[in-house]
């Protein structure tokens, strides 16, 4: 089914991941000593057992600080074209920065996380003999991304992109067809389903004015550009693991999958669609959850 807007998943093995890496920087991905008090850790809003976010509308930080934003599923990031919902990163190893250094999530610097880190002895020796380099700030991020590249997570629906007819229900298959007639994959496409380009969020309707209580998080890509073709547009999230990565959106406003379609419809499509339409688009999504953390090489 190469012909299909949407693309299966690669399997991690394809990828040649070095395994060593891959556990070293998961073993940092888990680690508080990245944040300055030592309270908070990358795992901390990107929870595997939560689809790789933290089920909060904006996470906390440091120092018990809220965040201005939705924290993002690290599953399959790594293949998305640009991090963050503004896209003002353009890959991993900048995505780390932001986060490192941003005084509300771990508020630190590079130089004071190597001096923390250098005191552990086994974890020193240890990056030497991953890294001829040893622990540095390149060799710590270079394994935290060796690891996000790891977290794919194939589904039904990949299996039957791949050749399965029945690895996907009737209903299931119905709730495609539809997500491509109606449109959906014009912004929802390709291996990360999103994630690989910018639109504005309420093309139809002015969806900021109708929930009001404006942010500066709302600007979007506009904080990153100052353009005013860029305000309110945003990196198209990724639809893989939906099921699992509520609340929805950027604002994470919006609690329930189906309310998700439902705003969807109504701010980018611009048009109404029969109830049992959208459910059945509604079990499509559910077929694109993951069956397994693939993080193995």
């Amino acid at each position: 089914m190469l012909d299909e807007p949407i693309k299966p998943l690669p399997s991690v093995k394809s990828l040649n991941l070095d395994e060593r890496k891959v556990r070293l920087g998961e073993r940092m991905f888990m680690d508080p000593r990245l944040s300055r008090d030592g309270t908070v850790a990358c795992v901390s809003c990107h929870q595997p057992g939560k689809g790789g976010a933290d089920g909060a509308a904006r996470s906390t930080g440091i120092r018990q600080q809220l965040g201005g934003i939705n924290a993002p599923s690290v599953f399959n990031a790594a293949l998305h074209f640009k991090q963050f919902w503004d896209g003002r990163a353009d890959g991993l190893l900048e995505q780390m920065d932001g986060v490192v250094h941003n005084p509300k999530e771990f508020d630190h610097t590079w130089p004071e996380i190597v001096t923390k880190l250098g005191n552990d002895t086994g974890l020193v020796n240890d990056f030497k003999a991953v890294y001829p380099a040893g622990l540095q700030a390149t060799t710590i991020r270079d394994a935290i991304a060796t690891y996000e590249r790891s977290l794919l997570t194939p589904s039904r629906f990949d299996r039957y992109l791949l050749g399965e007819p029945n690895a996907i229900s009737a209903d299931e298959k119905k709730g495609y067809q539809l997500f491509k007639q109606y449109g959906c994959v014009a912004c929802h496409q390709g291996v990360a389903v999103g994630g690989n380009m910018f639109q504005k969020f309420g093309v139809f309707n002015n969806y900021f004015g109708q929930r009001g209580n404006p942010t500066a998080a709302d600007l979007g890509r506009y904080n990153v550009t100052k353009l005013e073709t860029d305000k309110y547009v945003f990196k198209v999230p990724s639809l893989r693991n939906v099921e699992l990565t509520a609340p929805y959106f950027h604002d994470g406003s919006v609690t329930t999958l189906d309310k998700a379609v439902d705003v969807m419809f109504l701010n980018q499509l611009g048009r109404p669609a029969p109830a049992e339409d959208k459910q059945l688009i509604v079990q499509f999504l559910r077929s694109l959850t993951g069956e397994k953390l693939e993080t193995r090489p």
